[in-house]
């Protein structure tokens, strides 16, 4: 019998917006609209400051709150933004985050349908749309539960900030799979953690064209050989759908029915459900997406591995990621 599974989502998340910003509310209200009828909604949850301050620097947490306070709307640098309502709204989303994975250690799997996103934000830094590390916030919260977390990074860029803040980390396990050469130039093979973190961090970038048949190969065979051997009590997926290849941010070429197997592929090797929380996907097929994951984790179904073999340059990537393999 497959677990219970539900989603987590809010009107609260449309009031950090810019209508003609690519990370707007409009692409998160399309994506409830292929959520089944009658699927489990959750209400929101609210992070706290202390939540916030186990991987962000008290000056940071400030000039969020600050900046979001003297009214308006900003940018943070070149890609971020702020309103007035930007802070609560991030509080949302890591509270959010933390809910999802408080849901999955009780048996649920949960997606967090939550932004602005969260992997790019640094210790110190908003960066990449991003305001608060909600995976990271998420994950930091679970270690206070449990011993050993791992960060699955589906997205189509680097998860630089959730990387940055668990480098040096034992406790937590990170693979990212990601188009190499792209926002925000960072997550090569070489990038496996330090000190204690040593071979903890598992960066797999992928040439552009990437399909599913060379993200089967690094789920599969790197990723999933991974958590085996790791054995985390939870595993938290920052879901960035934005790898489809309808999404005008990159140039991979994943189907909506791709991300049903490669949630298939991690639900198969951890030890419990998933808690997922939504990190980019700006294509019209994002909706798609997120329902095609649900299904599988929904269902308990486990879709067939692709026939479309892995191109020569990701069997390399696999072969040197086998190499440092915890």
């Amino acid at each position: 019998m497959a677990p219970r599974c539900s989603v987590i989502f809010g009107d609260e998340f449309t009031r950090h917006d810019l209508g003609w910003h690519d990370e707007n509310s409009r692409r998160l209200t399309r994506a409830m609209e292929c959520i089944p009828p009658h699927f489990s909604v959750r209400p929101v949850e609210e992070a706290t400051y202390d939540d916030l301050a186990r991987v962000h620097h008290p000056r940071h947490i400030r000039m969020i709150e600050e900046l979001c306070g003297y009214g308006g709307r900003r940018y943070l640098d070149m890609d971020t933004y702020i309103t007035e309502d930007s802070y609560q709204v991030a509080l949302y989303a890591a509270g959010s985050a933390i809910a999802a994975t408080r849901l999955a250690l009780e048996g649920e799997h949960c997606f967090a349908l939550v932004r602005p996103p969260g992997h790019h934000a640094e210790p110190d830094r908003a960066m990449g749309f991003c305001l608060f590390n909600n995976a990271a916030v998420a994950a930091a919260w679970a270690l206070e539960q449990v011993d050993r977390v791992a960060i699955v990074d589906w997205d189509l860029h680097h998860g630089n900030g959730t990387q940055k803040i668990f480098y040096q980390s034992d406790r937590v396990l990170f693979c990212s799979i990601h188009q190499q050469n792209v926002f925000p130039w960072s997550g090569w093979i070489d990038e496996i953690g330090e000190g204690r973190g040593r071979g903890l961090t598992l960066n797999a970038p992928l040439s552009a064209g990437g399909g599913i048949g060379d993200y089967a190969l690094i789920f599969s065979e790197v990723f999933a050989d991974a958590l085996s051997h790791f054995h985390p009590d939870v595993v938290i997926v920052s879901a960035g759908q934005d790898p489809l290849d309808d999404d005008p941010k990159g140039s991979m070429r994943l189907s909506p029915e791709d991300f049903g197997l490669l949630a298939a592929i991690i639900r198969d090797a951890s030890p419990g459900p998933l808690a997922l929380v939504l990190e980019g996907g700006y294509g019209p097929s994002l909706g798609d997406a997120i329902a095609q994951i649900l299904a599988v984790l929904k269902e308990g179904r486990s879709p067939e591995m692709p026939e479309t073999p892995p191109r020569e340059s990701t069997k390399r990537v696999a072969r040197l990621l086998k190499r440092v393999m915890i």
